[in-house]
This record gives C-alpha cells, structure tokens and sequence, in this order.
C-alpha cells in the first residue's frame, strides 16, 4: 500500500484507532520526548502520537509533530500494506527462492513474481508536492571566527512561527536534558558515489548548530561516510539532501541493513507496489521523494575542519559523548504546504525502534536463510538495543556447526557489530528471551561452549577500550554432540506425554461444561 504523504499516512492510523491526537500546547523541548517515552514503553508499543500545538522555545509551530508512528508491530504491518510482517517476509522470501520455470504454470508463477516487481524502480518526475514552498539560502560566507554555540532562547524570540522555514523554527527536538542540542532524529539521507553515481539513503542523526548548519553523524562504517571519504580524497564539496516524512515505507528502507550498492528507493517500490517518484533537488544535483514533506539540501565541504557534534541521549540507553563530525551546510528547506513533522526517541529500551529493527531482521531472514540453511530463526532482544545480543535457532546436524553460524553472522553487513551471540536448537522459540536463557544455563559449560574474538564495534558503544573496535562472545547453547568433546549420554528434555495431556485438557473442559 502506497501513502501520498506522511499527513496521509496519519490518517489512516487514526482510521485505525493507531493514533492519539495532543491539542494541548506541548514544547519540543524534553516534553515531547516525556509524552513519547510513556507511550512507547506501553503494552505493545502504545499508540502514535501527534502533537497538534508544538512550541520551539514558547514559539508556535505551524506543523504538527508526529511520533512513534512505527512503534508496535500493527503500526509496522500497516505501513507495509500487510496484516502482519510475517507476512510482507514471506512473499520476499518466496521471491528469494524463485528458480527458473520447468513447466507452464512455473512460469505463470514466476511471470506473476515479476508483475510484483514493475513498481519497484524509481521514476523521475518534474515536480512534486515536497517542493511546494521552497526556501533558498544566501551562499554562507567563509568562515573565520569560531563556530558559534548552538542556538540560544534568546536568539530565537523574535522569531515568529510565519516565517520561512530554518533549522532554527521547525519543530525539532531537544530529547534529552543533556542532549547538545536539536536533533533531526528521522532524517533519510542522500548521498550518491561519486565514482559509480550509485545512490545511497540512509539515516544520520543531525544536530542543529544554527539556521543553516547541523551535523552529520554518520559513522565509519556506514556507506555515506564511505561516500564522503571519496570526495573528501577528491577535495570536492559533496552534495547531500535530507527528507522527512512522505510514505513512511522511506523511513523502513532508510534503516534497512541493505547491502551497499543497492538503492533503498528500489526495496522501497517494491513494499509499496508502486515506484518512487523522484524530484530533482532545486540547489544540488540529487533526486528526493517528491511526496516527502520535508526537504533539506545542502552540502559538506572536504576543506573545513570536523566539528565536535553531542552528546546525545542514544539508542544504547546512554549519552554519546561528543565527537568530531562533517557539518552539513544548507542551501534551501523545501515542504508541503500541509507538511507533518516525523520524529522519533531513542533511549533506554523499549523505544519505536524496536520495532523498526525487528521489521528488518523478519524481512531479511530468508536472506540469512540464503547464506546458511540451518538458521530457523533470529531476534534481537529489545534489551540488546538491536545488534548487541542476538539469539539465533539452528537445526544442527553436525559438531561445531554452532560456531559456523557464529563467524558467518559476525561477517554479515551490520551483523559485525554484534557483541553476544547465543545459538539455540530449532525447538527454542528466540522471541521468549526466558526460553533462551533456561536454555543458555542448562546446556552450557562456560568454558567449553563460549568463544571470544575481535571485531569491529559500533561506534557508540561506550564500553569498547578504542573507538569502533572490541571483543565479541559466542555462546553455543544447543545439545552437545560426541564430536563436541561431550562423552556423557545427553539427557530428554522433561515433557508430558502428548495423549495424557490431551485426555486431561478434555476432563478439564467437561468438568467446565458442567459447572
């Protein structure tokens, strides 16, 4: 199902009784970030929220802020066009498994797999809704005094909420009291390569510095500052263009662990059965949604010095301390004219984007599959925040097969990051972290069934001794096997016998009839 706007896709939350409307005065400062936090540590993820009266510094927002709009496994679903994602995961997986034709109706099969696929490639078009009021920057002069410090009260006072849109009136939030400053916490960044022109979206928190400059915290590891490194080698100002809002299938793509080269606008398409449409930028040579309500372009130039950006309250539940960054210069703010503010929280878990990665990894699983046909299933407990502790079913068939699992995940795109990993047999469910635990204690010796090694580390983790580098433990909690160094005899798992069970749940219902 494709959505027209972001404004589009609240309606059909509210449609869905997925939404509770704020008409009260709420400020982006920490208060949103309180009324938010409620909602998403709630049964189930709670419910969307939009602020209808926003305030930036006790001054009133012409858009509404919306929040947690993907936090629940519904909210997912739906902005998927499915009843679940389990569902969405199945055709993709089916598609995956596609093999050539050997018969007619084969083919018909195949032919109508493909039918699938006519949306998913992007298409330009000359104009768009995202560009309906448009706001051009004067070209900044060069800088020799120090960087300022990042907006003030009483530098915004006399602003009034009519004015053209800048850094400094949208609705951005300050989440946390000893966040830096406002932070764009849902920003789809474009970047191409400048030696293939293969585009990239991915999503980079941005720190506001002043009307026309925030940082841009993309991390060593990640494909835009894979990009950046080029130009940057290259000495070239690299073009750089932020959305927000539009289908909220963009805000999926954006986070999804695509490999690098493979354009997020594609996967995209291919979720919301309908192509992309794609408007040039109208001051940098880059192509955005042209449904999105939001758009920010700009660039980062190679010869100006980095520039320290936090802290910031993260998704590990603590603050990133502050480190250098490229700064983002503006060149125009472009949006809707009915255009709604999207934003998320991070913090100490459960948050919306629990469920946001959740929706990757049921997605990509028969990717996984792909690579290692024993796999039966993955999570990533919300107490993980996302890759810090996976657990992992197998069907396990021969000795060490765990340990296979364990090197092959750590080599898998973002998968890298991922401290712990705990293998289980296929019997466990990986979503009751009490089942995997009971498991963990009963099957394991410490020494004899866990691994240390080396990797890369997020950048965020506080904890590593160096920066993006760290130690990993693997946990092989499946039934040990005689080629494992095991010589005992491996005792049954305490079950019920199936018919005495059945005959008992029988006893149990006519004794209820009868009452």
């Amino acid at each position: 199902m494709a959505f027209d706007s972001f404004r589009d896709w609240i309606h059909t939350l509210d449609r869905a009784g997925e939404l509770t409307r704020i008409s009260q005065t709420v400020a982006t400062e920490l208060e949103i970030t309180v009324l938010a936090d409620r909602e998403m540590k709630s049964p189930g993820g709670g419910k969307a929220l939009l602020i209808e009266k926003p305030t930036v510094n006790g001054v009133g927002s012409p858009f509404a802020v919306a929040i947690n709009t993907l936090g629940s496994w519904k909210r997912m679903a739906l902005s998927l066009g499915a009843e679940t994602v389990d569902e969405v995961a199945a055709e993709l997986g089916s598609l995956m498994k596609a093999k050539p034709p050997t018969s007619f109706r084969d083919a018909i099969k195949l032919l109508s797999t493909a039918l699938d696929l006519r949306h998913a490639k992007p298409k330009a078009v000359k104009s768009g809704p995202c560009q309906e009021v448009v706001h051009r920057f004067d070209p900044p002069s060069p800088r020799t005094e120090p960087w300022p410090q990042a907006p003030t009260i009483s530098n915004l006072e006399s602003r009034r909420s009519d004015s053209p849109p800048t850094l400094l009136n949208l609705p951005i939030l300050k989440c946390w009291p000893l966040d830096g400053g406002r932070f764009i916490t849902l920003p789809c960044v474009v970047t191409k390569d400048p030696d293939t022109g293969e585009r990239n979206v991915g999503m980079y928190r941005m720190q506001v510095y002043d009307d026309r400059s925030t940082g841009m915290h993309w991390q060593l590891q990640k494909v835009a500052a894979r990009h950046g490194r080029r130009y940057y080698e290259r000495r070239e100002r690299m073009p750089v263009a932020v959305f927000l809002g539009g289908d909220p299938v963009f805000t999926f793509a954006a986070t999804a662990p695509l490999p690098d080269g493979l354009d997020e606008f594609l996967l995209a398409g291919y979720l919301r059965k309908k192509s992309v449409e794609l408007v040039k930028c109208v001051t940098c040579d880059l192509e955005v949604p042209a449904n999105a309500d939001f758009v920010i372009e700009g660039y980062v130039d190679p010869t100006e010095p980095l520039r320290d950006e936090g802290p910031f309250g993260d998704h590990t539940g603590y603050y990133t301390l502050p480190e250098p960054y490229p700064v983002f210069h503006v060149t125009a703010i472009t949006h809707r004219k009915d255009a709604v503010y999207p934003a998320t929280i991070v913090g100490i878990p459960p948050m919306e984007d629990f469920y946001i990665g959740g929706a990757s990894v049921k997605l990509f699983l028969p990717i996984f599959k792909m690579n290692f046909p024993e796999i039966v299933d993955i999570a990533l407990p919300a107490e993980g925040v996302f890759h810090n502790l996976v657990f992992v079913s197998i069907k396990k068939t021969y000795p060490m097969q765990a340990y296979k699992i364990m090197h092959g995940l750590w080599g898998m795109g973002q998968m890298m990051f991922t401290k712990y990993i705990v293998v289980v047999d296929d019997d466990v469910d990986v979503h009751n972290t009490s089942e995997v635990l009971f498991r963990l204690c009963a099957n394991t010796d410490p020494q004899r069934d866990s691994i240390f090694t080396k990797g890369p580390a997020d950048v965020l983790d506080h904890a590593t001794s160096e920066i993006a580098s760290g130690s990993k433990l693997g946990i092989d909690a499946t039934k040990k096997l005689p080629g494992e160094g095991f010589k005992r005899p491996w005792p049954p798992l305490i079950k019920m016998d199936a018919a005495v069970k059945a005959k008992v749940e029988r006893l149990l219902g006519d004794a209820g009839d009868k009452s």
